[in-house]
């Protein structure tokens, strides 16, 4: 069949034989000739015989896609947009020319970049040392039943409906073609209000008390002093989601970063070892990279030096290129023969010099910079004082990207105030641009919470000013946000016996339309968008190519594409017998490599069919919801005991299965196993601490070895003596800088003070301290005794002190636990982005554990609405 012929319906093998997925039989209604219930299309949709074809519909005006990129596109000044929102189908069209042959019956695995893939227990976390079963397949079954308890909850919790709603996906009367059109129920729902409800906003209101009234302006109301009255805007259900985001804003613009500063006449790159000059523009860029060469993941990476190397030598045509010392012109054309080395020492110079500053002098200059930028800081937002958030423009440098960008080492340019939008109210004094320039537009958007706007140079994305996430404005969006996730509780039932049911359907489109939702719900993947030919290739759901799925029989899929940040997702899962074969049909011939898994679905048509269940449900809420309601579920069950950092540890590990449900991973840091090392240095340190404790009690009451037996006291089998001399040389060490450091701090007091600084000898009188540790050692390894210190010493002391010192082993042998149970799981983003933060407020109360465990005072001041709004027995 050929890609052209769309209206001729889809031939899909399935054969009678196959006992591949007979396990499955029951799901099924079509019976393969050898009396095996074949688990494909529903016979009502044509019989299924042994080596037949099914024939799959397209409905009217659903053409297929193959590889799609987008078409550039005027860009509004409207509200930032939703990452998960789509071009029009319409501009989506574009035909993969690079094509290759792979067999059409068989799945041939994705090799990247050559290499091997990896074993899915490889790359899983384990949750044990010798398990070679994957957490998240152990997981499978508890995620399994919190999804049935969802639906239970579903129909105790969801208001009878007057009338039944038509579903997006319900089958309508049959056209003469034998064709079945779209139902229009999709399109009906899109034409509805825009407006959220603020149903959940105002039950929320009444679950904490009395409603606060609407407050009138704070530029009406004498108030003295700097502290304003505090505005629970949580409570206030008048403050929904209008159009009109403010009525009036006044702010200072933004700040520029300095001026370049030539190198000293002394410090050049050279090329071919000859010391070359540049114009200041290229000497800026070549200092870019000159001063990252510690950097060697970034400068060392192939990507990084060919990108950087391609802008630099256009910055030098421009510039009218390199000369030597003579005046004579450099022709710089290999980046082997660049030598960088020279200026990244006299940028590690400055580095240095800046360190060493001593700390009454960062001050002041701290103390400076926050004196000018202090304008800058805060907004009049409604006649309210906001906090603004990234108010300093971007400084030229060296783009990095994450994960396998194809644009990292491209230059950053400077952001000039010609290519800057302002953003005020009419009213308001437009800040004044620097002098000699002017700004490029100045708007007054009241739909839009933007400050000032630019587009920066490498992808052409948009950067916008915003409020701080402590502002009204940024809490009521994330308050939203993880309400409209709550609201999808009541529907999600529903949402899944519909996908189920069209995991069968007959018409393509449709049957795209499920599987796509189910991959979403199931294994949390993104919806995915479309990129233009020089962006990262990332991947998600509806846009899945022919070769980021392996599907191995009877019913593993192999996901591996790269994706959000260009971070390579691979997993191997295991999935209904129905979405394998429909991913199965979907790969089917002539697809080929290059070529759409979900040729004709997009993101926009998704998410449009997710809003006839739920208004304004998009495909990125099910991530929040699945999170959130996973952890409301762990949470209920949990019994949190013992100390603090058991308690945290418990909640860490609930936050550890809701992270991998919902596929929040991430590669191990190269610093991992550096720091598990200085954290099992440290323990190791305690421990020997712990046997210096008890030889002091043997040194008061020798006769305590008898009493408590010979075992007590002896030292742990991983100290040698060896250990013990460095460590002790480390002791030593450390006590001198502690010492050292606090004369350097009392000296710096006293010069503030206008007062006589201590004399050196002083430091040295000292530091007497750390030699008598030091003779303490040398004297405990020759005599094998330690004796008793501290003022009074008593065995009843020592044990006191023993017992304390091995409750801070057990708190820092748990964080080293978490620390390496959490390596590939990413905590923060679960925590932070789609766990309900009222989740972790609800935890904190009913197990008596600090906030300031769990957030630290940047989010406890982004979740203030949370922390205040709810007690201990919220539900999500």
């Amino acid at each position: 069949m050929s890609s052209s012929e769309d209206d001729t319906p889809l031939v899909v093998r399935m054969n009678g034989r196959s006992s591949d997925l007979n396990s499955n039989a029951n799901s099924c209604d079509a019976t393969g000739s050898n009396g095996h219930v074949d688990p494909g299309v529903s016979i009502r949709f044509g019989p299924v015989q042994k080596d037949s074809d099914v024939h799959m519909k397209d409905a009217d005006g659903v053409s297929k896609r193959k590889a799609r990129s987008s078409v550039g596109h005027a860009k509004s000044y409207a509200e930032p947009e939703s990452s998960e929102e789509d071009e029009p189908l319409s501009k989506r069209r574009r035909t993969s020319v690079k094509h290759e042959d792979p067999e059409t019956d068989e799945d041939v695995p994705l090799a990247l970049n050559g290499r091997k893939l990896p074993k899915a227990s490889e790359t899983a976390i384990g949750e044990e040392s010798d398990s070679d079963v994957p957490i998240e397949r152990k997981l499978v079954a508890e995620k399994k039943r919190i999804q049935l308890k969802a639906e239970k909850d579903t129909r105790t919790t969801r208001k009878p409906e007057p009338s039944k709603p038509a579903k997006a996906t319900s089958a309508t009367k049959k056209q003469a073609n034998g064709v079945k059109k779209e139902p229009a129920s999709a399109k009906q729902t899109l034409k509805q209000v825009k407006a959220e409800p603020k149903s959940a906003q105002s039950t929320l209101a009444k679950k904490n008390g009395k409603v606060a009234p609407v407050k009138k302006e704070e530029s009406e109301e004498a108030e003295e002093g700097d502290e304003e009255e505090e505005y629970k805007w949580w409570e206030d259900p008048a403050k929904g989601d209008g159009t009109i985001k403010w009525t009036s804003l006044e702010h200072n613009g933004v700040v520029f970063p300095p001026p370049y500063e030539p190198l000293p006449k002394n410090v050049k790159m050279k090329y071919d070892g000859v010391p070359v000059v540049l114009h200041p523009d290229a000497e800026e860029v070549a200092g870019f990279f000159g001063s990252m060469l510690n950097s060697t993941q970034n400068v060392e990476n192939p990507t990084f030096q060919k990108n950087f190397f391609m802008d630099f030598k256009d910055i030098l045509k421009k510039t009218g290129g390199a000369k030597d010392q003579g005046g004579n012109k450099v022709d710089i054309k290999e980046f082997s023969k660049c030598d960088f080395q020279p200026i990244f020492a006299y940028y590690d110079m400055k580095r240095i010099e800046k360190r060493a500053l001593p700390p009454a002098e960062k001050k002041r200059q701290k103390a400076e910079k926050d004196a000018e930028e202090a304008p800058y800081m805060f907004c009049m937002w409604n006649g309210r004082k906001q906090k603004v958030g990234n108010f300093r423009v971007e400084p030229p440098s060296l783009f990095r990207g994450r994960g396998e960008h194809p644009k990292t080492g491209r230059v950053k340019s400077r952001v000039q105030p010609e290519q800057i939008t302002i953003n005020i109210g009419k009213e308001a004094r437009v800040p004044p641009p620097p002098e000699g320039h002017r700004w490029k537009e100045v708007k007054h958007d009241q739909e839009g919470t933007w400050l000032a706007m630019w587009q920066e140079n490498i992808n052409g994305n948009y950067k916008y000013v915003m409020l701080a996430a402590n502002s009204d404005v940024k809490g009521q969006s994330d308050f939203k946000k993880f309400e409209k996730a709550r609201e999808l509780k009541k529907h999600i039932g529903r949402i899944r016996k519909d996908y189920q049911k069209n995991l069968k359907h007959e018409l393509m489109v449709e049957r795209q339309k499920a599987t796509a939702v189910y991959l979403i719900d199931q294994f949390a993947l993104r919806a995915g968008n479309e990129k233009g030919e020089d962006e990262a290739d990332t991947v998600g759901c509806c846009s899945l190519k022919y070769e980021n799925i392996t599907l191995k029989p009877p019913n593993k899929v192999v996901f591996d594409f790269l994706g959000k940040d260009s971070i390579r997702f691979y997993d191997e899962v295991e999935v209904d017998a129905q979405v394998f074969k429909n991913l199965k049909i979907f790969k089917k011939a002539p697809k080929r490599e290059g070529d759409e898994i979900f040729d004709r679905l997009t993101t926009s048509a998704l998410n449009k069919h997710l809003s006839a269940y739920m208004q304004g449900l998009t495909a990125k809420v099910f991530r929040t919801y699945n999170a959130s309601y996973t952890m409301s579920t762990l949470l209920k069950e949990m019994n949190a005991t013992g100390n603090n950092a058991e308690k945290v540890k418990a909640y860490n590990d609930a936050n550890r299965k809701v992270a991998i449900l919902c596929n929040h991973k991430r590669t191990v840091a190269a610093s991992h196993a550096g720091q598990m090392e200085k954290m099992s240095e440290r323990i190791k340190g305690q421990r020997y601490q712990k046997w210096r404790l008890k030889q002091m009690m043997l040194d008061l009451d020798s006769s305590l070895k008898k009493k408590k037996g010979v075992k007590f006291f002896e030292l742990d089998e991983d100290i040698d003596k060896d250990w013990i001399k460095e460590h002790q040389a480390f002791l030593v060490e450390e006590q001198r800088q502690k010492i050292t450091k606090k004369f350097e701090k009392e000296n710096e007091k006293l010069a503030a003070d206008g007062e006589k600084e201590m004399k050196a000898s002083e430091l040295e009188s000292r530091l007497e301290a750390a030699k008598d540790m030091e003779k303490k050692f040398h004297k405990e390894n020759k005599t094998g005794k330690v004796e008793a210190e501290g003022r009074g010493p008593s065995v009843e002391k020592l044990e006191t002190a023993l017992v304390k010192l091995q409750q801070r082993i057990d708190n820092m042998e748990l964080q080293a636990q978490d620390k390496e149970d959490n390596k590939e799981v990413a905590l923060g983003t679960s925590k932070i982005n789609y766990i309900d933060p009222r989740l972790t407020v609800v935890f904190s109360k009913k197990f008596d554990v600090p906030i300031e465990k769990f957030f630290a005072k940047a989010l406890r001041e982004k979740f203030e609405w949370a922390i205040k709004s709810v007690d201990e027995n919220w539900e999500f």
